[in-house]
């Protein structure tokens, strides 16, 4: 049957091989959809094609996460909308790093989608490998909740700092880092692009286009980020299953969210702000856990600690919304009354 297809075999929420195999296969053709559809024939998506996209891969997201509940449970459902809302905001914070890129390599508009898409490939699959690194540390170590935890109070604390100073992230300049750098100096790179293509041949040598770089910078930059979510979402689910769909999900439709946000980004102005309080509400979370599964000699002797409050998913769920809901609507209104016409009348 197909409640038996989302059966744990350990607590930590196995799933078959073939349920695995089955669900990597579907996203990956959702990613070739994603370039057949949009990315084959290079142009820059208006408003309407990008809000069109941008739902339904939010809705595929949402019927996948159904068929969690339905087919395997409640509790696992809840970590999957928990993980994917959570996994999606961070993606879209990623996106103000995408277009100060974009705009430091000048990407022709019409040309942006090619990049876009396969720097998202790039991350999912070194997601993938964090994710796997993540879920074997975990079965061995408890006290990796520890690490975690501590990560994402520092990274919290880093967010609302940047938000709170009113720095602008779109205001940042790009600064290669060093694997862009090396890449830079030692592949054979043309000056110009050349459409959408990532190598050409020119005076009987075959060289890389300025897009091969722009591919190398979106993947390495993700990887940065997925240092922060790959804490985060353990912290709302111990199945590697949940983790990963979480995350492909969240980045499927990634490229349509781009486009369709565009310059709607710098009105998000509290989003620093939120995601700080998500992840730190994650860490205390996280730290918790780590606590009740202690085995460390110097805390507590060794000994798992009593007495703390527990945390569900469901209420976890219902932390992240509202925070997330509070700061966006706060950012548009605070946008609003700075383009106000009537403002200092």
């Amino acid at each position: 049957m197909l409640e038996d297809f989302f059966t744990s075999s350990s607590g930590n929420g196995a799933v078959p091989l073939f349920v695995w195999l089955a669900t990597i296969g579907g996203i990956a053709a959702l990613f070739l959809f994603d370039f057949l559809t949009h990315v084959r024939k290079a142009h820059e998506p208006g408003f309407k094609e990008a809000a069109f996209w941008s739902a339904f891969y939010i809705a595929i997201a949402c019927i996948f996460g159904g068929g969690v509940f339905l087919f395997w449970d409640h509790t696992h459902g809840v970590e999957y909308f928990a993980g994917f809302i959570t996994e999606k905001s961070l993606s879209v914070d990623n996106l103000f790093v995408f277009v100060i890129i974009m705009k430091a390599f000048r990407v022709p508009g019409e040309d942006q989608q090619k990049a876009l898409l396969i720097g998202i490939v790039l991350a999912l699959i070194m997601r993938g490998i964090f994710i796997a690194i993540g879920a074997a540390a975990i079965e061995r170590y408890a006290w990796v909740f520890y690490l975690f935890g501590v990560f994402l109070l520092w990274t919290a604390w880093k967010l609302a700092s940047e938000s709170l100073s009113g720095h602008k992230k779109s205001d940042e300049e790009y600064q290669p880092n060093a694997l862009v750098k090396w890449f830079q100096n030692h592949l054979p790179v043309t000056s110009e692009f050349h459409g959408n293509a990532l190598t050409v041949r020119e005076n009987g040598k075959r060289h890389f286009t300025p897009m091969m770089i722009v591919i190398i910078a979106l993947g390495m930059t993700d990887i940065l980020f997925a240092l922060d979510s790959i804490p985060a979402i353990y912290g709302l689910t111990d199945a590697p299953f949940i983790v990963f769909t979480a995350n492909a999900f969240a980045l499927l439709g990634l490229l349509q969210l781009y486009f369709l946000l565009g310059g709607l980004l710098d009105r998000l102005v509290y989003l620093g702000l939120g995601l700080s309080l998500v992840l730190g509400f994650i860490g205390v979370k996280l730290i918790f856990h780590a606590l009740e599964e202690n085995s460390l000699p110097f805390i507590n002797g060794g000994q798992p600690v009593e007495g703390l409050p527990h945390i569900s998913t469901l209420f976890s769920l219902g932390v992240i919304i509202g925070i997330l809901a509070i700061t966006t609507i706060a950012s548009l209104l605070k946008s609003r009354g700075m383009t106000s016409p009537f403002k200092g009348k």
